[in-house]
């Protein structure tokens, strides 16, 4: 099917000409005819296929056909009823686009806005990692399309009061799968809870699981199904292929696999943040630029290396954890290797899903160790079909001396023999020996002592400040005490200063008293006898004397 088979505005048909598209993908010609009437719709296809012209291209026509008053003479009264949203408000009326990621939402408003120009029509991205004083400007000045994470769009909505979720007259969630995999299925509930009952309900993703679905019916939605993607989860554009491997020689294979196939843009996963870091530094120290990508950097971060990846001028390898995964259209990318499988199976086909995109050749390669045959497992289950197993010549791969080493993790602290691993360290200007634990021993024998305990009134530099409640706890103080007729009370604690000494109620433990010349003793009136001898009782009177 064709584009100007759907009677877009001639705006949006200019548009679409321009970028050189005339015919529609499968997803586009299963879901553009329900939208374009106003129908739900719940729409699944391959990564790369056009989802998001699939669902932008209808919605914005309908807005721009409610802005015409006068109905044109190829629409009957009922076409045209369904063609447009009713009463549509110019300067309240929006399109609410939810998605996953920051990067999604980027690529969907910069699409969104290339086929909006020369309208009356704007967009505006919501999402964290930004300033709020610019969504808000934009918000206030009044938009047709908002695309926001989640997060942010509850933020906007409960503190700054400047979202009318009423005046949602459609709403799209993006990678709606994806959305419940990061935990954002309460704030999906949440948003659906507070925008009209009459609203257009869209859902796109490459895999939908049956959660979603219930999510959707639950509020009310009767979405069409369009599945293009039951039969083939992977595209034929895509040749995939895994390589048995040992764990240490993984960086090895991976960057004797970009030296044979010299990509000019490579997207490299990794499972985990941490481990993103040290693969571009290796590959960058074996004279291959490469840059990563994960929730550690910030948003200007990300933002600057994913528009170095698009740039056609250079060549980068992108190695990224799978926020990338999912909504990242640079397609350019021509080969995907996959440092450690996923856990999830659908992931895996959205990784690969980055390359051979908009009709173009890609390959994806995964090096699989002893710890990814489960996953492996996994995934060919859900592909229904084994990967193919393939392997590099002795000449292929790259010797080990002839390679710098992969760098250790920058976050990890190398430890010296005999260094102490917790605590504050020794004691500036002082020889004592360190502070020992609860289960010390005493010098003269093998019995446990207690540790000494630290004064209230004590406090160290750089360590919070101890609460009342906490010492309370520390005392005892917080349980109740029962009172000799019976009843429960709450046992008062009085208030001391911080560094005073804690009165002693303990009749075990007998206070000590210093006299003028130093020495310590008891008073008599606080003994448990008095002395009876002789001795003792000269010892006594002397202690009167000099008390």
């Amino acid at each position: 099917m064709k584009f100007n088979e759907f009677n877009f505005e001639n705006i949006i048909q200019e548009k679409i000409a321009a970028k050189g598209f005339e015919e529609c993908t499968p997803i586009q010609t299963g879901s553009i005819p329900s939208i374009l009437q106003g129908a739900d719709l719940s729409g699944l296809a391959q990564t790369g296929t056009g989802k998001t012209a699939a669902y932008l291209l209808p919605l914005i026509d309908r807005i721009l056909k409610s802005h015409i008053e006068e109905k044109p003479e190829a629409f009957t009264d009922k076409e045209w009823a369904s063609r447009r949203f009713e009463n549509w408000d110019k300067s309240s009326d929006f399109i609410l686009v939810l998605v996953p990621t920051r990067e999604l939402a980027d690529q969907c408003q910069q699409f969104c806005q290339e086929m909006i120009k020369g309208t009356e029509l704007k967009s505006v991205k919501i999402y964290g990692g930004e300033a709020y004083d610019k969504q808000l400007s934009a918000l206030k000045e009044g938009v047709q399309f908002v695309f926001a994470t989640p997060g942010r769009l509850i933020d906007l909505y409960k503190k700054e009061k400047v979202i009318d979720l009423k005046k949602v007259r459609a709403i799209v969630f993006d990678e709606a799968d994806r959305m419940f995999d990061m935990g954002f299925k309460d704030d999906m509930k949440y948003v659906l809870n507070r925008i009209p009952k009459t609203r257009q309900f869209l859902i796109f993703s490459a895999t939908l699981n049956f959660e979603v679905l219930n999510v959707a019916y639950f509020h009310g939605a009767n979405p069409i199904e369009v599945d293009v993607s039951r039969d083939q989860l992977r595209t034929d554009n895509v040749q995939d292929a895994i390589f048995h491997v040992g764990y240490k020689e993984k960086p090895q294979y991976l960057l004797s696999l970009l030296k044979k196939h010299k990509p000019r843009q490579a997207v490299v996963f990794s499972n985990f943040k941490v481990h993103v870091e040290r693969l571009a530094q290796f590959l960058v120290s074996n004279d291959i630029p490469a840059m990563g990508i994960s929730s550690l950097l910030s948003q200007a971060q990300r933002q600057r290396v994913i528009e170095k990846l698009k740039s056609k001028d250079e060549h980068y390898i992108l190695v990224a954890t799978d926020v990338a995964a999912r909504g990242l259209d640079i397609k350019e990318v021509d080969m995907v290797i996959n440092f450690e499988l996923p856990d999830d199976a659908e992931n895996y086909v959205h990784r690969i899903g980055r390359t051979g995109r908009a009709g173009t050749k890609g390959s994806a390669y995964s090096l699989v160790t002893d710890s990814d045959i489960e996953a492996l497992t996994r995934i060919q289950n859900y592909l229904d079909n084994k990967l193919d197993v393939e392997w590099l010549e002795d000449n292929e791969i790259i010797p080990q001396e002839e390679m710098k080493p992969m760098p250790k993790d920058v976050r990890t602290k190398s430890f010296k023999p005999g260094d102490k691993r917790g605590g504050r360290g020794p004691r500036k200007n002082d020889s004592r020996s360190p502070r020992r634990g609860n289960d010390r021993k005493s010098h003269s024998g093998d019995k446990k002592r207690p540790a000494r305990k630290r004064a209230e009134g004590h406090q160290e530099d750089g360590a919070p400040k101890s609460t009342e409640k906490h010492r309370d706890v520390k005392a005892g103080r917080h349980k109740k005490a029962q009172t000799q007729d019976g009843q429960v009370k709450r046992v008062n604690r009085q208030k001391r200063k911080p560094g005073s000494r804690t009165p002693n109620n303990n009749p075990k433990v007998k206070k000590v008293y210093s006299s003028g010349s130093g020495k310590k003793f008891t008073p008599a009136s606080k003994s448990k006898k008095s002395p009876t001898s002789i001795g003792g009782k000269i010892s006594g009177f002397l202690r009167k004397i000099f008390d």
